[in-house]
């Protein structure tokens, strides 16, 4: 322990002690409040917005939201809402709309006659996009005047003015923001990724007509689904054999709505969508651990019942190809964080789970094909799961063991601690022997894979489970799979693509990503997958100079002055180790591309697409991004 001197301890007085006035504390300490400062923390400023305008809808004085990407860089939100109260606040004597914006935990949610539930819990919203914003316009129309004031970084920079009339119906809000650059590493707002939020908005609160556009690039798409989650649950099974038609179920408890719905296709993958108050809970919680106590209990109440099995199913066994989308309306969410993404309400997981198994008995009653489905499919699972448990022993007794199972192929470092250690997962001998020769012993692991390994989007886990490859493959990372995955037991701090830069190299690539996407989501999650980036080029004039794309080329051959002597790598394996090494290996001059996963519903359905078993989806899905690709002929 280190001892402080007694003047070092004198200086700790009060004058140490920082107040951070207003939204200044926003502004020291952003991701606590929006997740991160990246491209997430940007669009995240969206999404506190365009919850507020829902929150409206729920409430049901809001139908339509236009959100516009400008092409002067900022955003503008647009509702049909009630607009943000004007009137003087009792106690602050100053207009409701600039208490709102200018002060944190302000706002309609913490009265409970003014909104039933609300996703902006924390009534920091919008004073949070304010604080992190060069310059914030707010327009509001209400009682037939337009009112309007300005801020930049969270302060106003005049009183709330009236700037106009309008109808006496003409109600809603307008907010216009410009991020600042001084606390976003980007503040370039990407269409795809706001479509995937808005879309999931749409589709929660059935009838609201959602509207995005981008000013510059005259990109527009109209959000508007009547079906609502039955909806939903088909556009995300959509690249997937249904086996039934959707379990729809509405139902309220103790001022709480559950509203789900469940599908099950031919797959082996489970993908559990959760909600609170339009919310995405990406962590899952309380109500995700209710619903799912309650339909492995229906399933093994009917199955029983009916006399289709003699013993329970496990909860694994009955979430084998189980869709499901669960939103729940709850008056106060406690969530895990500022950015809602997990709900801890203990209460909750009684609630769901409840309304869950009542709801779900009802159904099977009624549908007694539906329920019959459901529970052959789970006992084929449990068949197979039986089957898969012995290969899954095998490769856990494997690790136990050391890698006695792997003779010649992983070709070990010396250093034991994972986070000094990184794992080369190459495509054959070739580029493995290469590798091999290349590394540094001391820290990088190599593991050559035979060729093409199994596609685990269309393989069974019995299969998937028995494959060598496969096999090695979790033996070395160390971690288990699924349910058993521990990354306390992982073996190395980065696992690392590393295929060639051709075709067949990019093939092997995809499946791999969709090997850890399905068994080991949350190695991505966690940040310890990669790809390595080889070079395309060597180009030889006055020493050797590495070049990673054709207009990279270009504009280097233009630098030299043209004259000079390229090759074209077109595998691993065609490199010397020397420049393996100085190329894609050596950590000070490599290129890496970090793996991660923005949305799962969107990563869920593009490996659905490009790896399952609809060849028309696929062909539809690579037809509509040919332009996109870079050919190598």
């Amino acid at each position: 322990m280190v001892t402080k001197s007694a003047e070092e301890k004198a200086k700790y007085s009060a004058e140490s002690i920082k107040v951070l006035e207003g939204l200044e504390g926003v502004r020291h300490r952003p991701a606590m409040y929006i997740g991160s400062t990246g491209k997430p923390g940007l669009h995240h400023l969206v999404y506190e917005v365009v919850d507020n305008a829902v929150d409206e809808a729920m409430a049901g004085f809001c139908d339509v939201i236009y959100v516009t990407i400008n092409k002067n860089g900022s955003v503008t939100v647009v509702d049909n809402g009630r607009g943000i109260p004007v009137d003087p606040h009792p106690i602050y004597k100053k207009p409701a709309l600039e208490i709102v914006v200018t002060k944190l935990h302000a706002g309609g949610k913490f009265e409970k006659g003014s909104y039933k539930v609300s996703g902006g819990l924390h009534g920091v919203g919008i004073s949070v996009v304010a604080a992190l914003s060069k310059l914030m316009k707010v327009r509001v129309k209400r009682g037939s005047k337009i009112y309007q004031q300005e801020y930049k970084i969270g302060k106003p920079q005049a009183d709330v003015k009236v700037v106009g009339s309008c109808d006496k119906d003409d109600t809603g809000t307008e907010v216009t923001f410009f991020p600042d650059e001084k606390i976003f590493s980007t503040t370039q707002f990407d269409f795809s990724t706001l479509q995937v939020r808005l879309r999931e908005v749409a589709f929660l609160n059935k009838g609201v007509k959602i509207i995005l556009e981008e000013e510059d690039s005259k990109k527009k798409e109209t959000f508007h689904y009547e079906g609502g989650l039955i909806e939903f649950i088909k556009w995300v099974n959509k690249s997937k054999e249904a086996i039934h038609k959707p379990v729809y179920y509405i139902k309220e408890q103790a001022g709480v709505v559950v509203e789900c719905s469940v599908q099950y296709n031919s797959g082996y993958q489970e993908n559990v969508l959760s909600f609170v108050n339009t919310i995405n809970t990406v962590e899952g919680g309380t109500h995700v651990a209710g619903f799912r106590t309650a339909l492995t209990r229906a399933i093994n109440d009917y199955g029983l019942k009916n006399k289709m099995m003699k013993e329970n199913l496990s909860g694994d066994d009955v979430r084998e190809g189980l869709t499901a989308i669960i939103s729940t309306k709850v008056p106060e969410p406690q969530f895990e964080g500022q950015t809602k993404t997990k709900l801890g309400n203990s209460e909750i997981k009684g609630i769901v789970d409840s309304t869950t198994m009542a709801a779900l008995t009802e159904f099977f009653e009624e549908n007694p094909a539906v329920a019959k489905a459901i529970v052959n499919k789970a006992l084929e699972t449990q068949r197979a799961r039986n089957a898969a448990k012995k290969a899954k022993e095998l490769v856990r007794r494997k690790s136990a063991f050391g890698f006695a199972g792997l003779p010649g192929k992983l070709a070990d470092c010396s250093r034991s601690k994972a986070e000094e250690t990184e794992l080369y997962l190459v495509e054959g001998d070739s580029a493995g022997g290469s590798a091999k020769q290349a590394r540094n012993k001391e820290f990088q692991a190599i593991l050559p894979l035979k060729g093409k390994i199994l596609n685990v989007e269309k393989a069974n886990p019995v299969k998937v489970f028995s494959n060598e490859e496969i096999s090695n493959l979790i033996t070395a990372v160390g971690t288990g799979i699924s349910d058993q995955f521990n990354v306390e037991n992982l073996r190395y701090s980065k696992v690392i693509i590393m295929t060639d830069a051709d075709v067949d190299g990019a093939h092997i690539r995809t499946l791999l990503l969709t090997f850890f996407f399905r068994f080991m989501p949350k190695l991505i999650e966690n940040g310890n997958l990669y790809i390595a980036v080889s070079p395309l080029y060597r180009i030889r004039k006055r020493g050797d100079h590495y070049v990673y794309s054709d207009d990279e080329l270009k504009d280097v051959i233009k630098q030299m002055g043209g004259n000079v002597d390229v090759q074209r790598f077109k595998g691993l394996g065609e490199m010397n180790p020397e420049q393996l090494w100085e190329t894609t290996m050596k950590p000070s001059t490599r290129l890496l591309k970090k793996v991660t996963i923005e949305d799962a519903a969107i990563a869920d359905e593009v490996f659905s697409k490009l790896m399952g078993e609809d060849v028309e989806e696929r062909r539809k899905f690579i037809a509509e991004r040919a332009h996109e690709a870079q050919i190598d002929i």
